[in-house]
């Protein structure tokens, strides 16, 4: 029995060991599949935006809002390749899909929320008189949460971004 349990912690650490040693950040899988999906998102909403508006706005790039969720793809696609490389019963996978649920209903609920309240609040200062010490005061940023819509859409970017990146990763082996 104690031969047993030596050979299962001996076989753990050498798996840890190796693979730490192996592997760096730049080939993370988790980590490149999460910032892959961000990217590919902030530069989705440029063209979401011009489809929209008609117009170009490079803002997007950076911005926070909009079509998709860049929060619900970066999120997703790092939970997914976590369960994909470490397996989906593990304590990494729970942690990471938990993050992933609470930011995407922060995105769609709270964040939502406190733009249209923005919007309210921006309305009313517009509304005040010239005299009034808060007419001149900076408008409050309005585009700050997502619909539903745009998170279930970012949340399949995610899905899509890490399962390509897993079959390359796959194919490489």
């Amino acid at each position: 029995m104690m031969n047993q349990d030596s050979e299962a912690s001996s076989s753990t650490t050498s798996h840890y060991s190796s693979s730490s040693s192996t592997s760096s950040i730049l080939f993370n899988y988790p980590l490149l599949a999460a910032l892959l999906s961000f990217v590919l998102a902030q530069t989705i909403k440029v063209f979401t935006s011009w489809y929209k508006e008609r117009r170009w706005d490079l803002k997007q790039l950076i911005g926070s809002g909009g079509m998709p969720s860049s929060h619900s793809a970066t999120v997703t696609a790092l939970a997914l390749a976590v369960g994909l490389q470490e397996g989906f019963g593990g304590s990494m996978f729970a942690i990471s899909l938990v993050i992933a649920c609470v930011v995407m209903y922060d995105a769609f609920g709270v964040r939502l929320q406190a733009g249209r309240q923005a919007e309210v609040l921006n309305q009313i200062v517009y509304e005040l008189p010239a005299e009034h010490p808060l007419a001149e005061s900076r408008p409050l940023r309005e585009l700050l949460g997502h619909t539903p819509p745009q998170v279930i859409a970012g949340a399949t970017l995610g899905v899509v971004t890490a399962s390509m990146a897993y079959l390359i990763v796959i194919a490489r082996s």
